[in-house]
């Protein structure tokens, strides 16, 4: 593994945020430190110029070496890595959903997030069906029909109460076509270096949530009182949303699978997921890959792959838990 940054190394970049500290887990503390550290360099290569935002509200406004100059990013696009996926993104933001909440500066000037990880991984499928179809056969098999269409930042409906009546959204859902003329979905939730939180959900919305749970019939019998609260609860109402998709009345969704897609070295997810899976008593509908995994099926374009490489999966931050061993490593 790569030497231990110092601090001293992290404030020379404008990188030293005590936001990246994650309690008593020294591994994704290095993690998360690193992948800001790395991105901060990447900008600095390129000669972008630096941001400057509140880590969390409520605090100073600081120059922050990973993020981009806003007015700079949105001109530029400088966060996606191609052409395809500078226009996915352009599409994406002309076109807001109804009840969608944007934050631009997440999307456009912070080289970490996730939402535009997942257009930089994805956009070379959006703009090529056929090549989305052996994508999804290859690195999810059993994935029916062929894709028609990839969305990003989407729900089927943010506040509807036929879905789920919820805000979640999923970072990519690859729309496929079914040879009955019924759809199914892959939904996808992209998550770079994120920790999961122990969050409650709201006692307002259970009601419709918990109707959607008992109707999948896909959890163990005890598993709606172990997802409120839990470091889970966000896997869940997006794995929800997925589900309500399926129960629509319209019938229009026949099949779907929400699938969770982080770096290996990011074990917290790692271990969030598999605790979530073991709460299901049928798993079809969920999945788990790495970044890595996806770049090593060689269905993407080289040079997307190699760009993602670079500029994401820096040295020293792939090591992880194995699905069978997920306990956090010992610092």
């Amino acid at each position: 593994m790569a030497g231990r940054l110092t601090d001293e190394m992290l404030e020379a970049a404008d990188c030293l945020l005590a936001h990246d500290v994650v309690a008593g887990d020294a591994h994704m503390t290095e993690f998360r430190r690193r992948t800001r550290h790395h991105h901060a360099r990447w900008r600095q290569k390129r000669g972008f110029p630096i941001g400057a935002s509140s880590v969390r509200p409520g605090t100073p406004v600081r120059p922050i070496g990973s993020e981009l100059d806003l007015e700079f990013a949105v001109e530029t696009g400088a966060t996606f890595l191609s052409p395809r996926a500078r226009a996915a993104a352009d599409h994406r933001m002309a076109t807001i959903e109804p009840n969608q909440r944007v934050n631009r500066r997440t999307f456009w000037a912070d080289l970490m997030s996730s939402e535009a990880l997942a257009i930089n991984l994805f956009a070379d499928l959006a703009a090529d069906h056929d090549r989305a179809t052996k994508a999804v056969q290859a690195w999810w098999p059993g994935t029916p029909g062929r894709v028609r269409e990839v969305r990003f930042l989407h729900s089927p409906g943010r506040s509807d109460p036929t879905f789920s009546n919820s805000l979640r959204s999923f970072d990519a859902c690859f729309v496929l076509e079914r040879s009955d003329g019924t759809r199914g979905a892959l939904a996808v939730d992209v998550t770079y270096r994120e920790v999961t939180e122990r969050r409650a959900v709201k006692p307002t919305h259970m009601p419709r949530f918990g109707e959607i749970h008992d109707r999948s019939g896909v959890f163990t019998s005890d598993a709606l009182a172990q997802v409120n609260p839990s470091r889970v609860s966000m896997l869940w109402l997006e794995h929800v949303l997925l589900l309500s998709m399926l129960q629509h009345v319209s019938g229009e969704w026949s099949w779907g699978r929400y699938v969770v897609v982080h770096p290996q070295g990011n074990h917290d997810i790692a271990a969030a997921s598999a605790q979530y899976r073991s709460l299901l008593a049928d798993d079809a509908s969920f999945g788990t890959s790495t970044i890595e995994d996806l770049l090593t099926a060689e269905v993407l374009p080289a040079r997307t792959a190699s760009a993602i490489r670079g500029r994401y999966l820096p040295r020293g931050a792939a090591r992880s838990m194995t699905p069978a061993d997920p306990r956090p490593p010992t610092a």
